[in-house]
């Protein structure tokens, strides 16, 4: 009963239209044009390397894409016992017609070259789009970036700041803002002004969010103007050589007005909050960043009492923050769930903070998954996982355990997965 139901509940899910509400996409370039494309995502390049694979194999300057391709799958042997496997060989299957288990050093070249013939149609995007039942995927934008050539309704921007929160030091950071902005932001007025003209840049061309990635230690908290003026006009002065103090004074006066922004354009702010950048300081590209287990929620209770009319979708990176980040959006109405990022993005995580969420959190306060892609081919299995877990924790703690109808059910897992996005993001 449990499998057949569980089967049920995924296929009324699995029709659903989706929108993705936080990628790496390049809009100008979605989709890949070859397996390098593919197998050069972090994951497979990381767990690579953590299974013996040398740096230099995989990084090599100028290497051949089928060559890297050939590089890595004679490689892969140690990690086709993970999730991330999985969603390469489902990825190969569903658009490729790969009839396989596993890529092999015997099958992976039919494999390259079939993938390389498809990606080489001129809509190739839109085909993946719509095998992966997608409407729309939020972008990650720098906060300079133009914003065109793109359609904004398929390709959603979201401002995202971390530059200027932790890097306004850098003096190619600043010659960016003053460029796109044409102010120099090296007091609070002016800082102000340029943040605003940010937004309005974004709101024009269609944002739907701002967001930003906040390592372990940060804590959000009112800076005045005067001690915002003394520290912004030392960066301009000093740069990178500015003190400690001045840096964390000038990056806590632009994330607390960055949330005024948000307040005023009624935008959500999506805080993406742990990440320890650089741990494995030999890693490959975008392989050396670890959670840290010392943070914690409290250290943003300043904002989300200051901000009430602000939405904050909140991403964690460990799974052992959850039922922290669960609590919050218990009590705090401006506090949301969103996803399941990076290190809690496994099935055995998934389900624990998934179970925990459903049955603690309103249900309108529960953003359901995110891909996090880089290329579009990402989509398809990343939320097939989400929604085969989805689909078992609706028949096993809600239809079986609760005496829910398979309808009910079905209309909460759509909510998770699409209702809260609209009503959060497009309202």
């Amino acid at each position: 009963m449990s499998l057949e139901l569980r089967r049920r509940i995924f296929d009324a899910l699995d029709a659903l239209v989706l929108i993705d509400p936080h990628t790496h996409i390049n809009p100008l370039s979605p989709a890949s044009t070859t397996l390098a494309d593919i197998l050069g995502y972090h994951y497979y390049t990381e767990l690579a390397h953590s299974a013996g694979m040398p740096k230099e194999q995989i990084e090599e300057p100028g290497l051949d894409p089928k060559e890297k391709v050939h590089r890595l799958i004679a490689r892969l042997g140690p990690i086709n016992n993970t999730i991330q496997y999985s969603w390469l060989v489902e990825m190969a299957q569903k658009f490729f017609g790969f009839a396989d288990e596993r890529v092999t050093l015997q099958n992976w070249e039919l494999l390259y070259d079939t993938a390389a013939a498809k990606m080489a149609s001129p809509d190739w995007p839109r085909q993946v789009l719509e095998q992966s039942q997608l409407e729309a995927v939020f972008l990650t934008n720098d906060f300079d970036d133009p914003l065109a050539g793109f359609d904004t309704s398929v390709y959603v921007p979201c401002l995202r700041t971390d530059d200027l929160v932790f890097h306004l030091c850098k003096p190619d950071v600043q010659d960016r803002l003053t460029s796109c902005t044409r102010l120099e932001a090296s007091s609070a007025e002016s800082t102000r002004r340029a943040i605003s003209a940010l937004f309005n840049h974004f709101k024009g061309n269609n944002a739907r969010a701002c967001a930003i990635s906040l390592p372990p230690d940060f804590s959000p908290a009112k800076v005045s103007d005067s001690r915002a003026n003394t520290a912004l006009a030392a960066l301009y002065q000093h740069g990178s050589a500015a003190s400690e103090a001045d840096k964390r004074a000038a990056g806590g006066f632009v994330f607390w007005t960055l949330a005024e922004m948000c307040a005023e354009n009624s935008l959500p702010f999506d805080l993406m909050i742990g990440v320890n950048r650089g741990v494995y300081e030999a890693g490959v590209h975008q392989g050396r960043d670890l959670y840290d287990s010392r943070v914690s929620l409290i250290q943003y209770k300043d904002l989300f009492n200051a901000f009430p009319q602000v939405t904050f979708p909140i991403s964690v990176l460990a799974s052992v923050t959850n039922q922290e980040l669960a609590s919050y959006a218990w009590i705090f109405p401006n506090v949301v769930t969103n996803g399941h990022w990076w290190y809690s993005n496994t099935p055995t995580f998934i389900e624990h903070d998934l179970a925990a969420r459903l049955e603690a959190v309103p249900r309108t306060k529960q953003i359901g998954y995110y891909s996090d892609m880089y290329k579009l081919e990402f989509a398809l299995p990343k939320f097939a996982m989400y929604k085969r877990i989805l689909a078992k924790v609706l028949a096993e703690r809600f239809c079986i355990d609760r005496g829910w109808s398979e309808e009910r059910a079905v209309d909460f897992g759509t909510q998770i997965l699409r209702g809260n996005v609209e009503a959060i993001f497009y309202r």
